[in-house]
Formats: structure tokens, C-alpha cells, sequence
């Protein structure tokens, strides 16, 4: 599809030659490079609660960001109206604040090169209702068929479909259509007069609606919601102390993200205050493990085609056998680092300038049976699900809240546990990895990430971990 059938030229009349004069107004004050962010994002969600459809919402957001960088500088404005005035308007605002040396707009665009990694077999809006009020019907009926012990559900199915178009002063030009869709069940079960238990189980990726009518059904996802909540009936209080950890496939993927995958992004890098500033080419976790960041896996939460400044996604080994090998860059940072954009430029929404951030990002399966990784702990704790927790770039010090945990006593999974945390530091953590397991997963698709205060959806995953030495944070006396 040329540029003259994508959705903006035919929604909204641009040309390439309009692209051109907006640029040039961005660079009129000076600049070494300028960009457009085009987006329209119509958006529908529905949710039940105490078995009764309690909300449902449509909309369509839409606008443009313009951003010119001058070295370090960066100017951004933006526009929620796409008529010329205003596109030349958020322009000129953007050229003044990064004033610098200019730079010529060059003329002619070049398409870039781009996957197709989800297809958009239907859009939001060529969903009925009714078949989305069915599913969370659906996923209600079965979290309450499942166990007598649930006494309250909440569904809801979320879905989008957002239209970018990408320019910049160098040339290039991207078009992407990305789908987005999500189902989420949230239960609580209680035995007698005790203590509410919760359970939540969700997923989805760049699918439509489709998706969840197959093995991925509501009923899946509410009969798994209902089991975490029916084994928090049952747990006992955690223990603390140093002890061997045991990381379960998939969703604990999520304390790789956040406790190394932060690090590795370029502009902490650039500014050196992270814990891998400066060591490419260290040794800085057990050679057992590779970490790998990859935004061209199809159909996944965390990936795109081309990403939010117009480049290709692409497969980043971050981490070889334990060594060091490169940092996910945007297009500042590899202007300021002389490397270049890993396909990692994101942004929330056109509201937002982007920065470098993950996309699905997992350590790669070795060679152990989970279970002979099991069996190789005398003592220890098994984690298979998290929830909240904190890290701290500079330092790599991280806290995690397990929401599903497991005792291991001498080679067998045994009590199920509450109030289990995790604690340490993320290098430090990768160090004391002895076993690494041949079960890779990946996260059902439920990801979010935050960085100063802009949220992207991404992807994460790892097969079964252990690691010998890290603080475990209970409440058992």
C-alpha cells in the first residue's frame, strides 16, 4: 500500500509535500532533525461486576506531536486539531524551544521497510456489542460455576485500534495499523467466615476479539482466576530470610523487566546512572543466562512493526551468556551514544515524546528439567506469579510482591504461601542463577509498563529459574 491509500492521506487529505512543509517549519529555528507523530486511536471497553454489565465505553482520540532535537535539547509540542494551522502552529512551538544549527528537510520520503506481525482481520468499531457483552458474560458464569467458595467477579474486555504515520527530516516515512485487545477476570473467594481471597487472570495481545474464542476463552481465564484465589485459601504465612528462589516459566519474567530491563535502556545509560553504565562487554550475570529484547514476535502485547519514531522493530540480545552486549536505543539516544536505534523509540501517545523501552523482553531456555530444578532444593521458595513492586535504577535494588508462591522442602513443592517478597539487587540476582530451565514462556499478554509517567503495554517471559542466594521478605513468626 502506497502513501496515497493510507489512512491519513485518505481520511485527511495530507500529502507528502504537506509532510515536507510541516518539517520545514519545524527545523525554521534551527535543528539537526524533526518528526511528526500522526495518531488516531478509537478505543471500546466493557466490564460486569456482581454478574451485571456495569460499564461500557467508545472513543476516538486523535492529534499530532512535533518534535525537533538540537544535541541534548529536545522540542515538543503538540496538537489535538489536524488542520494545517494548527499542525504549523505546535510546529513553530517545537522549533523555538530546540533553536540550534539548521538543517535541511530532505526532499522525497522513502517508505520504510516494515514486518507484519497482526494482521487486522476486523477493527474495534466492526465489533458488535453484543458479542463483547457475551464474553464477559461468559467469564462470569464460569468464575462462579467453578467453586462454590467465589462470591464475587469482574470481568472486562478492552480493545483498540490505533492508525500512526510517521515523518521525518531524514526522509523516512511509516505507516502502522495496531490492534490491541485484553480480557481480564478478577475473583475473590472466601472459606466460612475467613479472609477474602483474590485471584486475576488475563491476556490477550495484537489480536481482535477473535482471539477469544478459541483456546483463550473467558472460561480459561476465569477458571484460572478462580484457582489462585482457591490456593490463597490454603497458604500459610511466608518465611524470610536468605534462601534459594525458584522463578516459575512465564509471568515472573515480569522481575527480569523491571529489575534489569530498565537498566539496559540507553538514555539511563547515556546519562550514566544505571548499574550497566559503562560495562559492554562485562560480565554481569551468570553465563547461564541470555537476555533478549525482540518487538518483531507476531501477534505479541509488546510488539510492532515499526516503532513509535518509524523504525523497524528488531530481535536485541541485551545480555549473552551472561556478558553485556548493548543497550536499547531511541533515535536520541544513538545520536548522542554514535550507534544507532535498536527499534526501541517509544511513546505512550502522540501527547508524549518518545524514549528508549522494552517491547517483550525474556531470557532465553537452557538446558535443565524444571523439575530437576525442583528437586535440586533442599529449601527454598517457588514464585509463579507477581504483582507490585519497586526498583531503583541507579543502585538495581528491587522489591517484589508475589502474588502466587510456594514452599519447597527437601525437592518438592509443598504449602502454598502468603505475603511473600522478594528482595535484592538485579545484576547481583542474575550473578547467583545456577539452573536455568528448558520450558521458556511467555507472559499471557497482560503487560504495562510505566517510565516517567507514560505506560506502554509490553511482553515478558523466562523459563524456570533458580537462583541460590536472595532475601525472601515473610510474616511468619
Amino acid at each position: 500500500m502506497g502513501f496515497s491509500q493510507s489512512f491519513f492521506a485518505a481520511r485527511f487529505g495530507f500529502t507528502e509535500r504537506d509532510l515536507e512543509a510541516y518539517l520545514s517549519e519545524a527545523l525554521s529555528s534551527g535543528g539537526e532533525y524533526a518528526d511528526l507523530y500522526f495518531e488516531y486511536l478509537a478505543t471500546s471497553s466493557i466490564g460486569i461486576d456482581e454478574g451485571i454489565v456495569k460499564s461500557a465505553s467508545q472513543g476516538v482520540e486523535l492529534g499530532v506531536g512535533v518534535r525537533v532535537l538540537t544535541g541534548e535539547r529536545t522540542g515538543y509540542a503538540y496538537s489535538d486539531d489536524l488542520s494545517p494551522e494548527k499542525i504549523r502552529k505546535a510546529a513553530r512551538v517545537a522549533a523555538r524551544i530546540a533553536r540550534g544549527p539548521s538543517a535541511a528537510v530532505k526532499t522525497g520520503f522513502e517508505e520504510a521497510r516494515k514486518h507484519n506481525l497482526y494482521p487486522v482481520l476486523r477493527g474495534t468499531h466492526e465489533t458488535g456489542l453484543a458479542e463483547r457483552v457475551d464474553l464477559v458474560k461468559r467469564a462470569d458464569a464460569a468464575a462462579r460455576a467453578a467453586d462454590a467458595r467465589v462470591f464475587q467477579v469482574q470481568a472486562r474486555y478492552a480493545d483498540s485500534l490505533r492508525e500512526v504515520l510517521i515523518a521525518s527530516s531524514d526522509g523516512r516515512l511509516s505507516y502502522d495499523r495496531q490492534p490491541m485487545a485484553r480480557f481480564n477476570v478478577s475473583v475473590l473467594a472466601r472459606e466460612g467466615d475467613g479472609v477474602p481471597q483474590p485471584g486475576h487472570s488475563g491476556g490477550g495481545g495484537r489480536v481482535a476479539i477473535d482471539y477469544f474464542l478459541g483456546e483463550k476463552s473467558p472460561e480459561s481465564f476465569a477458571c484460572e482466576a478462580v484457582r489462585q484465589a482457591i490456593v490463597q485459601l490454603d497458604a500459610v504465612a511466608s518465611p524470610a530470610g536468605e534462601m534459594t528462589v525458584v522463578l516459575g516459566p512465564g509471568w515472573p519474567g515480569i522481575l527480569l523487566h523491571e529489575a534489569v530491563g530498565h537498566g539496559l535502556e540507553a538514555d539511563f545509560n547515556r546519562k550514566g546512572v544505571s548499574a550497566f553504565s559503562g560495562r559492554i562487554g562485562q560480565q554481569v550475570a551468570s553465563p547461564l543466562c541470555t537476555v533478549i529484547d525482540d518487538g518483531a514476535i507476531g501477534q505479541r502485547r509488546g510488539s510492532l512493526n515499526v516503532d513509535d519514531e518509524g523504525t523497524p522493530t528488531q530481535r536485541n540480545v541485551l545480555i549473552e551468556n551472561g556478558i553485556l552486549r548493548g543497550y536499547l536505543h531511541d533515535q536520541l539516544a544513538a545520536r548522542l551514544m554514535k550507534s544507532r536505534s535498536t527499534g526501541s523509540g517509544r511513546r505512550e501517545s502522540y501527547q508524549h515524546i518518545p524514549m528508549p523501552r522494552m517491547t517483550n523482553t525474556f531470557m532465553l531456555a537452557g538446558q535443565s528439567d524444571p523439575q530437576e530444578i525442583i528437586r535440586s532444593v533442599p529449601k527454598g521458595v517457588y514464585c509463579t506469579s507477581f504483582g507490585g513492586g519497586s526498583v531503583d535504577i541507579t543502585s538495581g535494588n528491587f522489591v517484589f510482591t508475589a502474588t502466587e508462591s510456594y514452599l519447597i522442602e527437601d525437592g518438592k513443592i509443598t504449602r502454598p504461601l502468603r505475603g511473600a517478597s522478594l528482595i535484592g539487587n538485579g545484576p547481583e540476582a542474575l550473578k547467583y542463577v545456577s539452573m536455568v530451565g528448558n520450558d521458556l514462556q511467555l507472559d499471557q499478554g497482560i503487560g504495562i509498563c510505566s517510565k516517567e509517567g507514560q505506560h506502554i503495554p509490553v511482553g515478558v517471559g523466562i523459563p524456570t529459574v533458580k537462583i541460590d542466594r536472595m532475601t525472601v521478605g515473610g510474616t511468619a513468626a
